[in-house]
């Protein structure tokens, strides 16, 4: 059948690029070598609905393939092929399109080249063999190794998706083809670097899965548990690779794959599997947890993990150094600075309609896109956290004895790379918090009426400014009085200490505070929710909870949608300016007289809406002068903090607008009160505020 118009355009592009690096291949050298079996994977994929193209391919695909296992350069008759190959698809697309007979074929293609490849290492190897030291070749490899990285991660993270698919549904012939694709990418470029330990694990593997692929095996549970535990020990390995192209620091231990080979064989022929010693989760989700390097660094504009490697999206993507978008984001920061300072010196020395104002204008306009752009360079989707809380909740419900539907929604959210690193820890301490205090087991669910598998659903939302991540389960939720006798129990709070639901849901926050009965390997020491909060503020974020007794709790965290640009509220008290986060505003307003109450030896409250909130004088906490002596003479803005709200008064409030935040330095950095610095329009500093260490003391 033909091509599409979206696929024609995917493979004119391959095409394209395939050419390109055929110009700088040569006999007896390896240059080209991988991004040629890169290409012409994608290119099969696309092209595979159409026989006359995909055969073609198939056989020049093979030929490099065998290279790789080889690990030898290109040779001339490789190619030959490969250059016959690309000159012909140009007019055998073109008849694809138009429906006419295809070009004859180049003879140089023609020859048969196995499509399929001989395995890595003989079968009959023990697999002992391939317990040894990654030898890396630092030297005369670092550029293949890092384009190997960067494929690896994909390639990895791809595996796990796939695998969770399968574990519901384990004859999904669409994630069996992808993992499939995976492993034997990965097995042909490990190969091709003589990455031993990596090569061997993985074309047993994809010798697994072909089985799966051709419907000669079942993929069970156990057989997905050790794949998982394969996958899990690829990337402990790959982040030996990674040690050493970021710090120079070689392999030194030996990562065993043996144990796993011998399962996976016995898995391929019938047998059970032995008892292995996978990677536990923990360890493959901080190994992932490591920001990428800077030659492989995250795709610009790329498509969501897990998205076909032939689409349109896929072709169109570039790798880039995440310290050049580092350092774009500065120079931009500089440039909306400089902006803001011409804008007031326009005012001074321009008429309003002036050339001068217009075009200030202009640059105004211009600058404020490209800030935007440069900030969605830094974005990219929160779905590998999602995926990595899908494998973990997998994981521990199996530890527990529960069963649990895992689900989520909007993956594809997009937030600042910063935010996506840092929001990893948080979300493991609250995913094992629902599955172990939050669902019951099975029996005890079917005793209350429920279904005998819990649900948790995670999901990613925008919400103005920010980001919201939601995570809600269907068990046992919180019981007020139960967490008040703890916090007692603990000395946490005194038992006269008075609180509303919302803080007595808090409490869980507190370091220390647990419900748990005994200690596990999970629970009970009282210092997971503490990580969340703490965690969840350093990003100058919020974290909310709701919960009803017998059908569940919801964890709301909301999120700035970057940590490099601040919409702030900016504030004056004497005669110095403030930036408060907005993301921590609730309301500023100019309170009436009868609003404010002192409190003998305990300063003032403000009364609003029937509420009773303490009032905190900025200038005080600063101590710096201020010119409101009373408070209904300034503006009392209302700010959230570690989980409780609290009125700040200020004298003014001079404008709300999007500041670039300035690292303070090491002498000012840890200032309590203080999260950053920036410059405003008319050239003065202005402190950016950290509500929740400003207040935690009062």
């Amino acid at each position: 059948m033909p091509l599409s118009p979206e696929s024609l355009q995917a493979t004119d592009d391959i095409v394209s690029r395939l050419a390109t690096e055929s110009i700088l291949a040569q006999p007896g050298r390896d240059e080209g070598l991988i991004p040629a079996f890169s290409l012409l994977g994608e290119l099969r994929e696309l092209v595979a609905v159409e026989p006359a193209l995909a055969g073609p391919v198939a056989t020049v695909h093979g030929a490099i393939e065998c290279l790789l296992d080889a690990a030898t350069p290109f040779d001339s008759a490789t190619l030959g092929a490969l250059a016959a190959l690309i000159a012909w698809l140009p007019g055998a697309l073109e008849a694809s399109r138009l429906e006419r007979p295809m070009p004859p074929l180049p003879g140089t293609v023609r020859p048969a080249v196995p499509s399929t490849v001989a395995p890595a290492r003989p079968a009959g190897e023990p697999a002992a063999a391939a317990d040894v030291l990654l030898e890396l070749h630092l030297g005369e490899n670092r550029e293949l190794l890092a384009e190997f990285y960067g494929e690896a991660i994909e390639h990895l993270q791809q595996i796990e998706a796939a695998l969770l698919v399968l574990d519901q549904t384990p004859d999904d012939p669409e994630a069996i083809n992808s993992i499939f694709r995976s492993f034997h990418t990965f097995k042909g470029n490990a190969g091709f670097l003589g990455l031993v330990p990596m090569q061997s694990l993985a074309h047993e593997v994809e010798s697994l899965l072909d089985l799966a692929r051709n419907r000669e095996l079942v993929l069970s549970p156990a057989i997905i548990t050790e794949i998982l535990a394969s996958r899990d020990t690829l990337q402990a390995l790959t982040q030996q690779v990674a040690a050493a192209l970021e710090k120079g620091q070689m392999p030194t231990v030996v990562i065993p794959v043996s144990h796993l080979i011998r399962s996976v064989r016995g898995l391929a022929t019938g047998q059970p599997a032995p008892a292995s010693a996978p990677v536990p989760a923990e360890l493959a989700l901080s190994a992932t947890a490591v920001a990428p390097l800077a030659p492989v660094a995250a795709p610009v504009s790329a498509p969501a993990t897990g998205e076909q490697s032939g689409s349109p999206s896929a072709s169109a993507t570039v790798r880039v150094g995440t310290e050049k978008l580092d350092g774009l984001m500065d120079i931009v920061g500089e440039l909306v600075i400089v902006q803001s300072q011409l804008v007031e010196s326009a005012r001074a020395f321009g008429d309003s309609g002036s050339p001068l104002q217009r075009n200030v204008s202009q640059l105004a306009r211009i600058t404020k896109d490209l800030q935007h752009t440069a900030m969605a360079l830094r974005m990219i989707p929160i779905k590998p956290v999602f995926q990595k809380m899908e494998r973990l909740a997998r994981d521990l419900a199996r530890n527990f004895g529960k069963k649990v539907h895992f689900t989520t929604s909007g993956e594809d959210t997009e937030l600042d790379r910063t935010v996506v690193e840092e929001i990893g820890d948080p979300m493991v301490h609250m995913v094992r918090n629902a599955l172990d205090h939050g669902l019951e087991l099975p029996e005890q669910r079917v005793e209350s009426g429920k279904s005998d598998t819990g649900t948790v659903h995670l999901r990613a939302f925008h919400q103005g400014g920010s980001i919201v991540i939601e995570l809600r389960d269907d068990g046992r939720g919180m019981d007020p009085e139960r967490l008040r006798r703890k916090a007692i129990e603990k000395g946490i709070i005194t038992q006269g200490t008075t609180l509303s639901r919302e803080e007595t849901l808090a409490l869980i926050f507190a370091p220390g505070f647990s419900t748990a009965e005994k200690v596990t390997s999970v629970s009970g020491r009282g210092v997971g929710m503490d990580v969340v909060r703490r965690n969840i503020e350093k990003l100058r974020g919020a974290v909310e909870i709701t919960s009803e007794l017998g059908k569940g709790s919801t964890f709301r965290i909301k999120l700035p949608l970057t940590m490099a640009i601040i919409d702030g509220l900016v504030v004056r008290v004497g005669t110095d300016r403030f930036i408060l986060p907005s993301t921590s505003v609730q309301v500023a307003l100019r309170p009436a007289r009868e609003s404010i109450t002192r409190v003998h030896d305990r300063g003032e409250v403000l009364e609003l809406r029937g509420k009773i909130y303490p009032l905190h004088r900025l200038h005080r906490r600063l101590g710096i002068p201020g010119d409101a002596q009373e408070a209904w003479d300034g503006i009392v803005v209302l700010v959230e903090h570690s989980g409780r709200v609290s009125a700040l008064l200020v004298d003014e409030m001079v404008s709300k607008q999007e500041v670039v935040i300035k690292n303070l330095g090491a002498f000012l950095g840890n200032l309590p009160g203080v999260a950053g610095g920036a410059i405003l329009g008319d050239g003065n500093i202005a402190l950016i505020l950290d509500p929740a260490t400003l207040l935690q003391a009062a």
